[in-house]
Formats: C-alpha cells, sequence, structure tokens
C-alpha cells in the first residue's frame, strides 16, 4: 500500500533532488506520483525514498532516483511522445515514464524480472507494452520511435537502437564498461546524428543475445 508516510518522504526525496540539480518540474512530479518502495523487496521498504541504488531479482538494481530523474529530464518528453526503454528491470523507471503519459514501450532480458514487472505493473494499471527479448535489437516492429531510453551501460550505441530513433529523435544511453558516460543521442531532421556527453555514471552491463 502507499501510505501517507510513503508520500512524506518522496516529499522529501524531491528536495534532495532539487538540491542535486534536477529542474524540470514534470519530472519531479512523475517521481512524486510513483510509489517506489512497491518496486523493491519489503525488505528495503524504510529506505526506498534514499537516493540510491538497491538490489533487486536476477542480480540487477533498481536505479537511484537521480539517475532515473537526470536520464528522463535528458529526454525531454511531453505527453503522447513513443518511448522505448531497453531495461525494463524493476519498472520504477518504466513508471515514471507512464506517469509523464508518453506511450511506452519496454524491453527486459531477465526472464525472473519481465514476470514480476509485468505482473507489478499491471496491477499498479500502468499502461505500456512489454516484451522479453534482447534489447540490442530494440522492437522495430513498433519502430520508429520519438525517444529511446537504455538503463543499462552499453559498449557502444547499438546500430539497430540508432536505426529504430526518428528523425527529430532523442536517445539517452550510458556507454561505457565499468563506469558509463551518459551520452544524449540526437537525429537532427536530415537523419544526422550527433552525440553529447552528460557525466558519469554506473550502471549493470546491457548483455547482447542473452534471455535468461
Amino acid at each position: 500500500m502507499d501510505q501517507h508516510r510513503h508520500k512524506g518522504q518522496r516529499g522529501k526525496l524531491i528536495r534532495t533532488l532539487i538540491q542535486k540539480g534536477i529542474r524540470d518540474e514534470e519530472v519531479l512530479k512523475a517521481i512524486y506520483q510513483v510509489p517506489r518502495h512497491l518496486f523493491m523487496d519489503s525488505s528495503f521498504e524504510d529506505f526506498a525514498y534514499q537516493d540510491k541504488a538497491f538490489p533487486i531479482a536476477a542480480d540487477q538494481t533498481i536505479s537511484q532516483p537521480y539517475t532515473v530523474a537526470f536520464q528522463t529530464a535528458l529526454l525531454q518528453l511531453s505527453k503522447g511522445l513513443k518511448v522505448l526503454e531497453i531495461g525494463t528491470g524493476s519498472g520504477y523507471q518504466a513508471a515514471v515514464l507512464c506517469e509523464l503519459g508518453v506511450k511506452l514501450y519496454t524491453i527486459e532480458r531477465q526472464k525472473e524480472l519481465f514476470t514480476q514487472t509485468r505482473s507489478l505493473m499491471s496491477k499498479l494499471r500502468y499502461n505500456l507494452r512489454m516484451k522479453f527479448g534482447d534489447g540490442f535489437a530494440g522492437m522495430p516492429t513498433f519502430a520508429p520511435f520519438d525517444r529511446i531510453i537504455v538503463t543499462c551501460g552499453a559498449p557502444d550505441i547499438p546500430l539497430e537502437l540508432l536505426k529504430q530513433l526518428k528523425k527529430g529523435g532523442r536517445m539517452v544511453i550510458p556507454v561505457g564498461n565499468d563506469t558509463q558516460q551518459m551520452k544524449l543521442v540526437k537525429k537532427d531532421e536530415a537523419g544526422e546524428v550527433s552525440v553529447e556527453n552528460h557525466g558519469d555514471f554506473r550502471f549493470v552491463p546491457m548483455l547482447p543475445n542473452r534471455s535468461s
């Protein structure tokens, strides 16, 4: 359940994110709306609104709220945009995207997580399309996408995902091995691609051709 105390803890989290430089009011509102504690093991409930990553099933992590806010703000979202997320994980980032009113398509390669998260998102009545499969391949059937967000560390920018990014679109992806550089990839109306760096982050790795 989402109780009054949880909302109070989310209020504190929002103040922390503002202090760390998050200014996008729509993103902050979306994070305030999402009951993060429901996306974590109950043993972590008391820590759910700390600005930290925590372990979840299948040796993965639920992202730090600051990272979720930072990536989401870089996307520059508006209602109705078609968004592809690579790495559904716990579903926390997906829930924030849904709160922003986008049409969300999301892929998870870990079967255990996919099953758990699909059930939770249904229970919380988030409307999205989930796929079990390889994130490197994207979802060509539903391409092109206005925005693409990758929530795991990639060794490089996958060409298949670039192909699925609409002209005028944006992709946010952490690239690197031990530490990743947050890249903002922009495709202009002529199809030309430019890349900006937005600081160092740490993510679990994006593994190709693995479904377990």
